[in-house]
């Protein structure tokens, strides 16, 4: 095999962290990009990678980042910014010759999503297939992980109550780990892919009350869905401080989430990589510590 260099953007992240693991694990070099230099950039150092500090929203950031590596993970987080930087970032890659964009979108990105990010999103991948530059979108489900956010986390800890506003809607929750398996199948194979757009799902579709049920059961105390209006999930979200642009987000992909947009079940994870994605019972049990009071 031939050893190639990646670059990883918000290698600190839930999916850049393992993505980066997966690249090195395989004999290939990765740059990772942070913003700032703290404990999480310096065990990506320990672990083999390169690092740089920088923020996608700087022109020549994005040039510095992308010179001499032959792919790219392009993530960016829920904030304001995500078209500049995609058009900062597409430009830089053009100058490179990247082989491969990994974009990571998601799965509410669309031309009439209600939520600013989501519509973002979909601006952004436009912008990258405009661009020329060789891309692939994934748009993920909800991650696993976000039932150890604080917002989320703390009332199943708490009160034993899963208290998100999402009617009965379903998903098939999906790891961030499972994503970075896909992302570096696709950044060192990328040929069959190129121009495509993957939606990324878990094994299995849940509803609130089905994944609390198994919570219950796994936790060994009983674990309810009791669903919040609207109006409560943004009191509890500006309780954590959070800013307006997430908030807006979260509450308009509830109503998608309501609606059907973040439903639906594929082989994509499988048949990319090999092995099945975990279901959300192995992710509880592995992030068991996260529940306890």
């Amino acid at each position: 095999m031939k050893q190639r260099k990646y670059l990883v953007t918000a290698a600190t992240g839930k999916t850049g962290v393992y993505t980066v693991q997966y690249l090195l694990d395989s004999g290939h070099a990765v740059r990772a990009l942070v913003h700032s230099e703290d404990e999480r950039a310096e065990s990506l150092r320990k672990l083999g990678a390169e690092v740089i500090v920088g923020d996608l929203l700087e022109h020549d950031d994005a040039i510095r980042a992308t010179q001499g590596v032959d792919g790219a993970y392009l993530c960016y987080p829920v904030r304001p910014g995500f078209i500049q930087a995609t058009a900062y970032f597409a430009d830089a890659a053009r100058r490179a010759n990247l082989s491969v964009v990994v974009n990571m979108s998601q799965i509410s990105a669309r031309e009439d999503a209600k939520s600013h990010a989501a519509r973002d999103h979909w601006i952004a991948e436009r912008v990258l297939d405009w661009s020329g530059v060789p891309t692939v979108h994934i748009r993920p489900t909800f991650f696993s992980e976000w039932f150890v956010f604080p917002w989320v986390r703390d009332s199943i800890v708490k009160e034993g109550k899963i208290t998100l506003p999402y009617g009965q809607g379903r998903h098939a929750p999906i790891s961030a780990e499972d994503q970075a398996r896909v992302i570096a199948a696709l950044l060192t194979d990328p040929a069959k892919h190129i121009g495509k757009t993957y939606p990324l799902f878990g094994p299995v579709q849940l509803n609130h009350d089905e994944i609390a049920e198994k919570m219950s059961t796994l936790l060994g105390r009983k674990i309810v869905y009791s669903p919040s209006s609207l109006k409560e999930y943004r009191e509890r979200l500006e309780s954590y401080r959070l800013p307006e642009f997430m908030i807006q987000h979260f509450e308009e992909v509830a109503v998608d989430y309501q609606n059907g947009i973040f439903s639906g079940e594929n082989n994509v994870i499988a048949e990319i990589t090999g092995k099945a994605p975990q279901t959300v019972e192995a992710f509880i049990e592995a992030n068991r510590s996260a529940f306890v009071a």
